[in-house]
């Protein structure tokens, strides 16, 4: 089968033929329709996260896709070929730039029915990052306040949908020209990131989503009330996630020393940091899949690049300015 390979760090993928994915007893063979793009996918092809990541190469890239089943482990039970179904793989076993892959059981769903397999391929990461800080982790109440940057990207506008369905105030930064697609969306109050500080314009905040890091982060930390909690996607990352991530002693200090100076500074405010590194779950994508099918979460593809394109479309995420997800088509 055709999939996009990493031979060296920082080389461009290359489309070449691989051997077919080896399906174990609990995975599911899924014939790739429609694969997800993620700054993850670049950082990796770079070699940026290899401290966090340490892939062995080469390497077929691509995280998260919908398809159809194409055949069953001997010990699954959930699914059957020819269900059409969405995935973020595990991190360890990443793979969906390519004709097909193999997923775990564990980690799959069916699609939701009331949407395309493009808008499909384009969820489980984003929403699975949103589930995870809000519902999860963040256990957001009816009435609570939250700040989510970035509203116009691929994780705020989903965040920004399920905040409001929990039943919070949603703040969001975004450029003017999206300030309407945003409160499309739910936002209750949009900050313009070009023109103004929202350090300046909110406190009281019960939780923020940050997908930007440095002064961004500091500034968020700031706009919580006490017990607040601080949610980063870019970092730094914190002694929790390596413990999570089972790393060694020496990675372990690395992370602790990178982190000390925002946790040190949550402290002060009463409030705390985590970073979030989200996980596969196939039983979260069902709860999305159904949020999805009543119309609670609207999936947001900004651009479908051919197949074919994969090292030009992961070329333009640095560049931003795609709103909602940008998404691979079929093979």
């Amino acid at each position: 089968m055709k999939a996009f390979v990493v031979n060296k760090y920082k080389a461009p993928a290359q489309l070449v033929e691989v051997a077919e994915p080896t399906v174990g007893e609990r995975d599911v063979l899924v014939q790739v329709q429609a694969a997800g793009l993620n700054l993850v996918d670049e950082r990796i092809r770079t070699g940026d996260y290899k401290q966090i990541l340490p892939y062995r190469l080469p390497l077929i890239l691509g995280s998260e896709a919908a398809g159809a089943v194409v055949q069953v482990g001997a010990k699954v039970r959930g699914f059957r070929p020819g269900d059409e179904v969405y995935a973020r793989l595990d991190t360890h076993r990443i793979g969906t730039f390519a004709e097909r892959v193999a997923v775990a059981e564990s980690d799959l769903a069916l699609k939701p029915a009331s949407i395309s397999i493009e808008e499909a391929g384009s969820l489980p990461l984003v929403a699975l990052t949103a589930w995870q800080v809000l519902v999860e982790l963040g256990n957001v109440q009816p009435g609570q306040k939250v700040l989510i940057h970035g509203g116009a990207g691929g994780v705020g506008s989903i965040a920004i949908q399920l905040a409001k369905h929990l039943g919070a105030t949603v703040a969001t930064t975004a450029s003017a020209s999206n300030a309407d697609f945003v409160r499309e969306l739910g936002a209750d109050t949009v900050i313009d990131y070009h023109t103004q500080d929202f350090e300046q314009l909110l406190t009281g905040y019960d939780l923020v989503l940050d997908s930007l890091g440095g002064e961004n982060l500091k500034k968020s930390l700031r706009v919580l009330r006490r017990g607040g909690k601080a949610f980063g996607l870019a970092g730094p990352p914190d002694p929790a996630f390596a413990r999570r991530i089972g790393a060694n002693p020496l990675l372990r200090l690395v992370f602790t020393g990178l982190s000390s100076g925002i946790r040190r500074q949550a402290r002060k405010l009463g409030v705390s940091y985590e970073f979030l590194f989200m996980h596969s779950s196939g039983d979260q994508l069902r709860q999305i899949a159904a949020l999805v099918d009543r119309g609670v979460l609207r999936p947001i593809v900004g651009k479908v690049f051919p197949f074919d394109q994969v090292p030009q479309a992961l070329g333009t995420l640095e560049k931003g300015g795609i709103r909602g997800k940008a998404v691979i088509g079929k093979p």
